[in-house]
């Protein structure tokens, strides 16, 4: 019997191209709309009875993933959680956040009382239960980010790109001694994909240029960043330049070294990866965005694909696992400056 993976073959589309043809529910061109017809005719294929039921069951609603820490706040969260609703208010759906740290047994009662159509997972770890778990139920899944297996489909900013790129332009501006300001222990104790591959980034930039580049980790303990800061900063050959992966505090990174006495630019280069574009407080810092509007409209895309594919009883598999890294791009109004001479901080 024809499955739709075999009619995508004959026809040369994707199973999800095959999908909307038959649903109607995205736009098509006619000639790829008549090749489909034609594979179809040829093959005797007929779309499952259960696939069709299953379509005009649907919530219409999709669940986004936010685990959190009541009474944290990280803008970033709210940034996606409104670009992800716009994105799936443009495809016809709603969002039901849940955001319980645990994750996996909200998510198991959200896939058991079809709350939801899909799940979108964001926060994901190297090594996610959630992902097992949803992929047990057979319950359509994609990532806003990108875990250690690639089995669900995924989007991500290229987090050891970025890292990368910013040491080495602050290498290729003369600097030789560079500090890597990381994400805060506790993102990298989860294993984060995005804080694991950060640091990957700065360790393989280093290697590759032969810079001195000083790794740390930060904290989400405000009045323990000073000290995280002072650390790094008055050791016996201070960086002349600062990356830092933890762009959430980065004003507070910036008043802290202030007050150890340095100037940005002129005594220390700061720049910024992954962050918002209001994060730097007006500061026109070299910088990596996080391109939370192209994420959010990606991995829409992705979990409505992947609900359209588990309609018609394509397998996940059929919707050749994987994602898309999205390249870094560094804004710099004004290139790196190169080091200069400077006291040592206050107090040293």
């Amino acid at each position: 019997m024809a499955t739709i993976k075999d009619v995508a073959e004959r026809a040369g589309v994707a199973p999800s191209t095959v999908s909307y043809v038959l649903s109607g529910s995205r736009k098509i061109s006619e000639e790829t709309r008549r090749a489909v017809r034609q594979a179809i005719d040829e093959l005797g294929y007929h779309p499952r009875a259960s696939a069709r039921t299953l379509r005009s069951t649907r919530t219409q609603v999709l669940a986004l993933a936010l685990p959190r820490v009541a009474g944290g706040y990280r803008a970033v969260d709210g940034r996606f959680a409104i670009g992800i609703s716009d994105a799936a208010r443009a495809h016809g759906y709603d969002v039901l956040l849940t955001t319980a740290r645990e994750g996996v047994p909200g998510l198991r009662r959200i896939a058991g009382g079809r709350q939801a159509d899909a799940a979108i997972l964001m926060a994901v770890e190297m090594e996610d239960p959630r992902i097992e778990a949803l992929r047990e139920l057979a319950f359509p899944t994609a990532l806003l980010g990108r875990s250690a297996d690639d089995s669900q489909p995924w989007t991500d900013l290229d987090w050891e790109a970025a890292t990368a790129l910013a040491v080495r332009t602050v290498v290729a501006a003369g600097h030789r001694d560079v500090a890597f300001l990381a994400t805060t222990d506790h993102e990298l104790r989860a294993r984060r994909g995005y804080a694991v591959r950060g640091v990957a980034g700065a360790r393989r930039a280093a290697a590759e240029t032969g810079a001195d580049v000083a790794v740390r980790e930060s904290t989400g303990d405000m009045p323990r960043l000073p000290h995280v800061l002072r650390t790094l900063l008055c050791g016996e050959r201070p960086p002349t330049a600062l990356v830092v992966q933890h762009v959430a505090a980065l004003p507070h990174i910036l008043a802290a070294v202030t007050a150890e006495g340095l100037r940005v630019p002129e005594d220390l280069s700061v720049v910024a990866v992954g962050n918002l574009a209001d994060d730097v407080g007006g500061r026109e810092l070299p910088r990596i965005e996080l391109p939370v509007e192209e994420m959010s409209a990606e991995v829409v895309r992705l979990a409505v694909e992947t609900i359209d594919a588990h309609a018609q009883g394509v397998v996940p598999s059929g919707l050749a696992p994987g994602g898309r890294l999205i390249a870094p791009v560094l804004l710099a109004r004004e290139r790196v400056a190169p080091p200069r001479p400077r006291p040592r901080p206050a107090g040293r």
